[in-house]
């Protein structure tokens, strides 16, 4: 079966969701990659998500990895494409638009009013994200001591996902001796 055209169909919604960032369209990239289309399981996107916070770039690039798995090379491009194709545009297209509203009464509204959609998009896909990553006390520990680094201590998070990365190898690593 031929999964180009869900693939566009996915991720150019998917690329709609992105308001407050990758975050925020997890909790559905999870339920449609997932649940609906099984093109991975949920400890595979994770690994994925995990994996695409420690890689230059935008953190989102994983899901080319998606389209790879679902349907090769070409699906690994159209993914490309339809996931940040829709963004870019909208993003120009609003950006001319919203210089040419600066006077206009309702923009500040509008601004006040996408803020809190974009905490809540992203709050949701962090609680997402946490119901497949925190699997018991280890994993909870980490992520615990993660947030409270994050909150005390100015540090680049791509370091924390190393540290969690080498705490993890050891913890749940093959036990040589």
């Amino acid at each position: 079966m031929n999964q180009i055209p869900a693939l566009i169909r996915v991720f150019s919604y998917l690329s709609i969701l992105t308001v407050g960032g990758g975050m925020a369209a997890f909790p559905e990239l999870k339920i449609l990659t997932v649940d609906v289309h099984h093109w991975l399981t949920f400890t595979q996107l994770i690994h994925l998500y995990s994996m695409g916070q420690m890689a230059p770039g935008p953190n989102m690039m994983m899901i080319v990895s998606i389209g790879d798995w679902a349907a090769g090379t070409l699906g690994a491009v159209v993914v490309l494409i339809a996931f940040f194709g829709p963004t870019a545009v909208l993003a120009f297209l609003v950006g001319r638009l919203w210089i040419k509203l600066a006077k206009w009464p309702w923009r500040d509204s509008i601004q006040k009013g996408l803020a809190p959609v974009s905490i809540g998009l992203l709050l949701a896909g962090c609680f997402t994200l946490a119901k497949g990553a925190v699997t018991g006390a280890t994993t909870a520990a980490i992520a615990f001591l993660v947030f409270v680094i994050l909150l005390r201590v100015k540090i680049n998070p791509a370091l924390l996902v190393l540290g969690g990365a080498v705490v993890g190898a050891f913890a749940y690593g093959p036990k040589i001796f």
